[in-house]
């Protein structure tokens, strides 16, 4: 005959529960009254643990008595974690994948019934649908404007393999924070979800000689963005962080440059924020094609200032329009683009214009780690990434070299190539 088990002080509220044990604890909620909170498990001594743990954060502080769904903390991770705590565009796009794939999708899971076969089927079947169907992109447009969706037709606008990891990242990001406030035990969005093999964009860059047609273009037509075309080109800078330069931060007299801010376009507003990482942040030698280009801006702004007279809104920024406003971020892009057809060069963003400034001092031998201080990169495997990839000539004379030593020609002089080969 087996005995009964003792139970331990306390233990009293463990009692069996279907095919396991049960438990509970009563605890402080947040919004000031008492509950009693539940645990559970298949043996007694792993619900033993639980409550005891339970106890301990009851001693602690409120203790919420039910799982919110997904969609709930998603909205309170956004507001309460990611808005105070990280970069507008880092909120911006985490909103985003939430409010278009994650919540319509899995909203409505509470957060301890969420498994990883449901993300994984989640994730299987985010490549398969049109975005621009599901979203009723089209059905927004007008009449005339309408060429797919909404006339029976579809666009195919299906996520990338990049996007599909972005989204998925985003939910783990949010999980990840479930898991340290102890709403649920583990991440299913964490490593036991398979994503679709992205390969990275191919980046473009211009040649030297590219590079030069393109900013002679600019100086020839008097371009007012053209100082800022020479500061991407030479100094590798960023767009936001060109527009974001004041006229404090510029000292021609020494020939330097600050970089600490940047303007960003954020949910409806413009604004002058601290740059991307502390690496951004630098005080660079001004070449003398940056510094001659520089004071050229500054008297057209001058000219700019005495032209609208009491319009004039007084920004100390370097680049703005003639009324004294910011550049609008999109804006820059139209101008650059329109430069690019106007100088006959082909088409890149403003960001491969960093990148080519990259692979210009990679043609020129400069030394990665000073590359590196240059770009401002935070991490040196950009950077070579970067010096991995040059150029098609530098490519061609490398392989004419191979080729040469492998024996590919024959020496010039018209001696033999084992000739050759003993005289070296």
């Amino acid at each position: 005959m087996t005995s009964k088990r003792t139970r331990h002080n306390g233990e009293g509220s463990i009692f069996p529960y279907r095919n396991g044990y049960a438990a509970y604890v009563w605890v402080d909620k947040p919004d000031g009254t008492r509950a009693r909170k539940y645990v559970y498990g298949k043996t007694r001594e792993i619900v033993h643990e639980k409550w005891l743990k339970l106890h301990q954060q009851a001693k602690a502080g409120p203790v919420s008595t039910k799982v919110p769904t997904l969609g709930t903390w998603l909205d309170y991770w956004l507001k309460e974690i990611i808005e105070p705590n990280r970069a507008p565009s880092t909120w911006e796009n985490y909103e985003m994948f939430s409010r278009r794939y994650i919540k319509p999708a899995l909203g409505s899971v509470r957060l301890d019934k969420l498994q990883v076969r449901t993300v994984q089927t989640w994730v299987n079947k985010i490549p398969t649908i049109c975005q621009c169907c599901a979203q009723g992109k089209d059905a927004a447009r007008k009449p005339v404007q309408q060429r797919c969706c909404a006339i029976g037709k579809c666009c195919m606008e299906h996520p990338s393999a990049r996007t599909v990891k972005d989204i998925r990242n985003a939910l783990r990001a949010a999980l990840t924070h479930a898991v340290t406030q102890e709403l649920i035990s583990r991440n299913p969005a964490g490593r036991g979800v398979e994503l679709p093999a992205a390969r990275k964009a191919k980046r473009k860059a211009w040649t030297s000689e590219e590079a030069r047609q393109f900013l002679e273009s600019a100086r020839r037509e008097g371009d007012p963005l053209y100082a800022a075309y020479v500061m991407v080109l030479v100094l590798g800078m960023r767009k936001g962080e060109i527009l974001g330069i004041s006229e404090e931060e510029v000292n021609l007299d020494q020939a330097e440059l600050t970089i600490s801010f940047q303007l960003q376009r954020r949910r409806r507003q413009l604004m002058r924020r601290e740059t991307k990482t502390e690496t951004s942040d630098a005080t660079l030698p001004l070449p003398a094609i940056v510094t001659t280009a520089l004071k050229l801006r500054l008297e057209s702004k001058q000219q700019y200032r005495e032209e609208a007279g009491i319009s004039w809104l007084g920004s100390r920024l370097i680049f703005t329009t003639q009324l004294g406003t910011p550049v609008e971020p999109r804006n820059f892009n139209r101008s650059w683009d329109a430069r690019c057809k106007k100088a006959g060069v082909r088409k890149i963003t403003p960001h491969d214009g960093r990148r080519t400034c990259g692979s210009l001092l990679a043609d020129l031998d400069v030394h990665p780690r000073v590359a590196m201080a240059i770009l401002r990169h935070a991490q040196f495997a950009i950077t070579m990434e970067i010096y991995t990839q040059v150029s098609s000539k530098a490519t061609r004379e490398a392989l004419k070299k191979l080729s040469d030593r492998l024996g590919g020609t024959e020496p010039k002089d018209g001696t033999s190539r084992e000739d050759d080969e003993k005289s070296r």
